[in-house]
């Protein structure tokens, strides 16, 4: 396929090594020039083998400065645990009208949370949200009990990523846009490394990120130390 001459320009100022997280960020900076703010990405890949359940990773990881978007969360709950959400600045709280609204195919929301009592009553969304990530899910902090509800929206509001390993064994995951100050994302992306290398699972023995690189949206891939990356956490 033939590259764009401004993903050309990009790519020739991007040098054949691997960039400590501080100079990539700093090049990151530089290279951005979409006209719109664009996403900045990393990609790990892992020495794990997804098909052995003890080598599966699955958890979510706090963004100190957000993803650079609003956050909309729903959230499944009833009674006493509806009226608290709502107070904690849910935007909404599920009843009939948006349980059939899903099942059409409304998906206006980036985050659904729900209480364990509600799981029962929306197995059947999950073939609707499943696909697209949404279904409450204990290991992502999305199931909780009552009294945790505030807590768990408001780390949904300030910004949270998703932390999963795919088929290919990759972890994908946004640590802001390109806006962003370089101290910003620098500080989202130490938060997840850590939370990674803190949830290495047990069936996974010596290192656990083999290779690693940061894009924006529209750019080539940076490649990162994975050194740099592990000594940036301690």
């Amino acid at each position: 396929m033939k590259k764009s001459k401004r993903y050309l320009e990009i790519k020739s100022k991007i040098e054949d090594k691997e960039y400590s997280l501080n100079d990539s960020l700093s090049l990151i900076k530089d290279i951005s020039s979409a006209k719109f703010d664009e996403s900045v990405e990393i990609h790990l890949q892992t020495n794990a083998d997804p098909k052995n359940a003890d080598q599966q990773l699955r958890t979510v990881a706090d963004l100190p400065h957000g993803t650079g978007k609003q956050v909309r969360v729903l959230v499944f709950a009833e009674g006493d645990a509806a009226v608290s959400a709502k107070e904690a600045g849910a935007d909404f709280i599920s009843d009939e009208e948006i349980v059939k609204n899903i099942e059409n195919g409304w998906q206006d929301f980036d985050v659904a949370i729900a209480t364990p009592d509600q799981m029962s009553k929306i197995g059947k969304l999950g073939k609707f949200l499943g696909r697209k990530g949404l279904m409450p899910n204990p290991k992502t902090g999305t199931v909780v009990q009552p009294q945790n509800i505030p807590q768990a929206i408001s780390a949904s509001k300030k910004g949270r990523t998703e932390i999963k390993i795919d088929s290919s064994s990759v972890i994908h995951f946004n640590v802001g846009k390109a806006s962003f100050t370089s101290d910003q994302l620098l500080e989202n992306t130490k938060s997840v490394i850590k939370t990674i290398m803190e949830s290495k699972p047990e069936g996974i023995k010596g290192r656990l990120m083999k290779k690693a690189s940061i894009s924006t949206s529209m750019s080539p891939g940076i490649d990162l130390s994975i050194d740099d990356l592990e000594s940036s956490i301690s």
